[in-house]
């Protein structure tokens, strides 16, 4: 594995630590009915490299899993993040 590669896995691993944590902390206000993180921020989180970590909080805190529009832009962030990987490892 290229350095490229690895960085972009510690990247994607990083975005998904914040996202899994931001879904985590926006379901804890929404109990407290307290001020939310944006639901453009949450997808932006899991679109932009985040995809994993935005899937996994969904599922265990049952948190925007009614929400078909979080399912589609965070499985496209997956699809593009996982193609990316695929990519750098083939290419470079």
């Amino acid at each position: 594995m290229g350095i490229i590669e690895y960085i972009y896995f510690i990247f994607l691993a990083v975005v998904s630590v914040i996202t899994f944590f931001a879904y985590l902390i926006d379901k804890a206000k929404a109990k407290r009915n307290a001020w939310r993180i944006p639901e453009k921020v949450l997808l932006g989180l899991g679109f932009c490299g985040g995809a994993v970590g935005a899937l996994v909080s969904m599922k265990l805190a049952r948190h925007k899993t009614k929400h078909v529009y979080f399912w589609v832009i965070n499985v496209l962030g997956l699809v593009w993040q996982v193609t990316v990987a695929v990519l750098l490892s083939t290419v470079i």
